[in-house]
């Protein structure tokens, strides 16, 4: 059946990235007076832009999902991966790079995830 198919988490981020304008990442306020280079580059850059709010929302989808003792664990793999994208400066494909890495990561996790049928 090809409902059974249909990955929520990346449905619902798909929806989030098309309500979204570039002024206003998902994550994070553009408008923050101070902000570190690799935000900068994602709020001036839409690609960019669009790849943080589909992550944060799969990641937040994902998180409720998760049961409880499981949910640290996907915190503490978004921390390190934070850390990863402030590597990165202001370097876009850097960046671009991460998010790539970082949902495909939380793709794999959500296959794992034990759900009915």
């Amino acid at each position: 059946m090809p409902y059974r198919t249909l990955r929520l988490p990346i449905a619902a981020a798909v929806f989030m990235t098309s309500l979204t304008g570039v002024a206003h990442a998902a994550s994070f306020n553009c408008d923050a007076k101070e902000l570190k280079p690799d935000e900068k580059a994602i709020c001036d850059n839409r690609a960019l832009n669009d790849a943080d709010v589909k992550m944060v929302t799969t990641f937040e989808l994902l998180s409720g999902l998760m049961a409880m003792g499981s949910r640290g664990a996907l915190q503490d793999e978004q921390t390190a991966w934070l850390k990863k994208r402030q590597a990165c400066g202001p370097d876009v494909a850097c960046i671009e790079a991460a998010y790539d890495e970082r949902l495909k990561q939380l793709d794999e996790t959500y296959k794992k995830i034990n759900r009915p049928l």
